[in-house]
């Protein structure tokens, strides 16, 4: 985990030192997220997607006129449902992750943007509810992984005052839980403002 935090901080290092002569823009995000996993072998079955919210930080290092680097560093609630049935039970699993993202943004037309690239996410909570009916059903657990590498990439049409509005996908590419073969898929709308 250390060598995924030091080489994050070389390449915002990079970034902040080539864009000095350019333009850097800060700014606030944040919407709503529905997440999920999507597992081949469904070895968790039926996963329900929940509906949360996300918010946080970003940087826009203006490269040129039509392209600019976006790490970020931003809060995200996610998690699944099971519906029981006759084999099973009903569960919420709630798994709340620190999300760094380091986008590529390309300016297709003045405001409209599409942007990708890879995510780092840790894990900072895990709970599951196995008791829906009754407040206080949360149980601490330690079966997801503390580490989930992403791919996340969307569009966002900023105003010209600094606001903007976004829609962003994001898969996990590794494992959720060890030897499950779930990923974590996650689709977000929000607004965002840049100072």
């Amino acid at each position: 985990m250390k060598k995924h935090f030091l080489t994050i901080a070389a390449l915002l290092a990079a970034i902040t030192t080539y864009s000095q002569t350019k333009p850097i823009e800060f700014g606030l995000r944040g919407g709503l997220n529905f997440s999920s996993v999507i597992n081949e072998d469904e070895s968790i079955e039926s996963p329900k997607g929940r509906a949360n919210f996300y918010g946080g930080f970003l940087m826009e290092a203006h490269l040129n006129d039509w392209f600019s680097l976006q790490p970020e560093l931003f809060y995200s609630a996610q998690g699944f449902d099971l519906d029981g049935d006759l084999n099973n039970f009903d569960a919420e699993f709630q798994v709340d992750y620190l999300q760094l993202p380091v986008l590529a943004k390309v300016y297709i037309i003045k405001g409209l943007s599409i942007q990708a690239g890879p995510q780092f996410g840790l894990k900072i909570n895990e709970e599951a509810d196995f008791d829906l009916f009754e407040e206080g059903g949360d149980i601490g657990t330690d079966a997801f992984n503390d580490f989930d590498l992403q791919l996340t990439g969307g569009a966002a049409y900023t105003f010209g005052f600094g606001f903007f509005v976004e829609a962003r996908a994001t898969l996990g590419l590794t494992e959720v839980i060890d030897d499950s073969e779930a990923h974590n898929i996650v689709f977000a709308a929000g607004i965002g403002y840049l100072f």
